[in-house]
């Protein structure tokens, strides 16, 4: 083989193995490669349960035509705290239903997972205990204003 011949296969080898690793390491958020690691579980659950509501893109769907406004999860500081996200999905709220009949803990761990750290960058990840921890806690008060 000649060199001109060897160095465009070593190099065409190089580049197909720089594109492997840059695709093992990529994920498909915008803004491009993270360190949190997302759960095929936690996407699967996503995209089975929650995005009929909150769409694909995690946006919401602003005013549906009923009037009801959901929320958007894809950069929403109030999951900056894991604690917020697992009441939602034990406890429910407005118009959002709890999940506790339908997700098992893991399963709430590994959705909230991969919705901080796929539509958001909130690395640290939600664990089971986080889930058992809030689901033996009282429910909060939030927004009240219970004393005007």
């Amino acid at each position: 083989m000649s060199t001109l011949a060897s160095r465009l296969c070593l190099a065409a080898a190089a580049g197909m193995a720089l594109v492997a690793a840059v695709a093992v390491q990529a994920q498909d958020t915008a803004g491009g490669v993270t360190s949190v690691q997302v759960s095929s579980e936690g996407k699967q659950v996503y995209e089975q349960i929650c995005q009929a509501c909150h769409m694909s893109d995690a946006k919401g769907s602003g005013s549906s035509g009923a009037g009801a406004t959901i929320p958007a999860l894809a950069g929403n500081p109030k999951l900056a705290n894991k604690d917020y996200p697992i009441t939602l999905l034990l406890k429910g709220r407005g118009g959002m239903p709890w999940f506790t009949d339908i997700l098992t803990q893991e399963q709430m761990a590994a959705v909230i997972t991969y919705v901080r750290g796929h539509f958001n960058n909130y690395p640290d990840p939600v664990t089971v205990e986080d889930v058992k921890r809030v689901a033996t806690s009282p429910a909060p008060v939030v927004d009240c204003n219970c004393n005007q």
